[in-house]
């Protein structure tokens, strides 16, 4: 479980940082405003028809979250992989917390580290290379984790969330 940094906490020697947003800010046009609002209102229909209410609920909600992100900008949050584990924000995660990483860079589009947790109840921290040179950042990596090669694109819910400009 990530730890609330203190002032007497260790949390290792800095080997890359930089600062990353809390989220991808996306520039929606009123083309993207005007079918969101049909499939919302298409949902919450279906959802009333079915008097499935929590469904309606939940998508009202989200459509509300969606509007007032989109109507602020996100915080920076500092980004660092220490010698003894990842500095986000105010938390320090430890390696043992990781069970492996991954890197997808396919530019412009994609340029992402994800670092899979070892507890199934919290999802994996996805954070953007930005300019960091992802070689460098997966041999600094691999000294404490192993890298999974094997996956080569991005997670689905993160490919829907960049295409739908909704993460």
């Amino acid at each position: 479980m990530p730890q609330v940094i203190t002032d007497n906490m260790l949390t290792g020697s800095t080997l890359h940082e930089w600062e990353v947003a809390e989220y991808e800010q996306h520039e929606r046009g009123t083309r993207w405003y005007v079918i969101m609002t049909i499939l919302g209102i298409a949902f919450v229909g279906y959802a009333i028809f079915t008097q499935n209410f929590l469904f309606a609920l939940i998508v009202i909600l989200f459509a509300i979250i969606v509007f007032l992100q989109s109507h602020q900008e996100p915080h920076i949050i500092p980004f660092k992989i220490t010698d003894l584990g990842v500095v986000l924000n105010n938390r320090f995660y430890s390696y043992s917390e990781f069970s492996d990483f991954y890197v997808i860079y396919n530019p412009p589009d994609v340029k992402t580290l994800f670092l899979e947790t070892e507890s199934s109840f919290r999802p994996r921290l996805r954070i953007p290379l930005l300019n960091q040179d992802p070689n460098e950042v997966r041999f600094t990596l691999r000294q404490y984790l192993s890298e999974n090669v094997e996956k080569e694109e991005e997670p689905l819910s993160d490919k829907v969330a960049r295409m739908w400009r909704i993460h």
